[in-house]
């Protein structure tokens, strides 16, 4: 899930994730948490968003449970 704020500039974002590592040996399931701001950018073949996202912050990796395969 994405929450982006587009009532105050730069644009406050943050995202929430989970995610699956699969081992050979067993899978862990993470909670991950993000944040960042975009700013306003030129849009061009590499950036067709128009945005340049700043200030990267991971607030949350954490293992929520790992189980044998």
């Amino acid at each position: 899930s994405i929450h982006c704020n587009f009532n105050t500039y730069p644009y406050a974002v943050t995202t929430y994730a989970r995610e699956f590592i699969v081992r050979q040996s067993n899978v862990t399931e993470r909670s991950l948490v993000t944040t960042c701001t975009l700013q306003n950018s030129v849009r061009s073949d590499n950036n067709p968003q128009g945005f340049l996202m700043e200030n990267f912050l991971v607030k949350e990796n954490r293992d929520i449970q790992t189980y044998k395969r």
